[in-house]
Formats: C-alpha cells, structure tokens, sequence
C-alpha cells in the first residue's frame, strides 16, 4: 500500500507502512545500543552527584536519542535501519531537513507511544500496563497513517516532513 506524492517537478512514492513498521523494528533494535551511552551518561551522573535521580536520567535519554535522530535526520536523511528499508526522510517540498525541523519531528514522535504511557500514568496503572498501553498506542498510531491520502504518519504531518522510497534510487559508482 503506496501512495504517490508530487514536490515540483519530483515524484515520490511512500514507503509500505510494512516496510517502515520493519525500519520502526530495527531503530528499536539500534536504540538499545544508543541507550548503553544513555546509560553511562546516568552512571556517570549518579557516580559525580552521588544522587540516584530518574529526571535527570530521562532527560540524558531524551537529549541523547534526540541527538542521535537529528544527527542523521539532517546528515543523511537516514538513519541506519531507513537506510537497510530504502526510506528517506525530507520535508514536504523534498529538501533536506534543517536542525530546528528535524528537533521538532523528533519531539512529535513522541506522539507514538506518549500518550498511552501518560494515560496508564493517570489512571494509576503498573509499569508493565503502561507498556502495553504504549504498544498498542503504537499500533493504532501507526495505522493512523492508513486515513491520510498521502500515507504520511501525524508527526511528518505536523512537521512538514515526509518518507519517501528510494528503493531504486541509484547509487554512485566505487568504482
């Protein structure tokens, strides 16, 4: 399930939602080794203060992946698992994406599992309910995408940015 945009003169085509779900699957995969510096970050932290503090953990997770994100978001239009799916992210007119676009996407992407996890939080349910809720905030997020005729998620939207294929984009020669 595909649809095709147009920016000027350029025809774009949206990835499947299978093929950015899989993409969705491997960052998952790649973030928990950008947690590991997230993670040293917080030793490090608690090893200077001597204060086991979770906000402050939080934030250094929040402004590390944010990092990460932004950093190839604005480089290459790619992290790695877009870059193994054939996917690229670009604003909406099909440029590359500035710091400022990019940070804001990455807040807005918040948006797939935030408010599960705030509503399990209200109603006063467990860290494994919570996670549930998440999951299936995931889910229906991410089916959200299906009632936009340009099969865009609500954070591209929001953000004037887009996925697009490049499956056959054709690669400069090594030679």
């Amino acid at each position: 399930m595909t649809a095709t945009l147009t920016a000027g003169d350029a025809s774009t085509t949206t990835p499947s939602l299978r093929r950015r779900f899989a993409s969705l699957l491997y960052e998952v995969v790649v973030l928990f080794g950008v947690a590991l510096v997230s993670g040293a970050v917080g030793a490090l932290f608690i090893a200077v203060t001597g204060h086991q503090q979770d906000t402050a953990a939080r934030i250094a997770a929040f402004s590390i992946f944010g990092a990460y994100f932004t950093w190839f978001w604005t480089r290459r239009g790619q992290t790695l698992p877009m870059q193994t799916w054939h996917i690229r992210l670009v604003t909406t007119s099909g440029t590359p994406l500035t710091l400022q676009r990019a940070a804001a996407r990455y807040a807005a992407a918040y948006l797939w599992f935030a408010p599960g996890v705030m509503a399990a939080w209200a109603v006063g349910w467990s860290r494994e309910q919570a996670l549930y809720a998440a999951g299936v905030n995931v889910a229906a997020y991410g089916l959200l995408a299906l009632l936009r005729p340009d099969r865009q998620f609500l954070h591209d939207a929001l953000c004037g940015t887009r996925l697009i294929d490049v499956q056959h984009e054709r690669r400069p020669s090594t030679r």
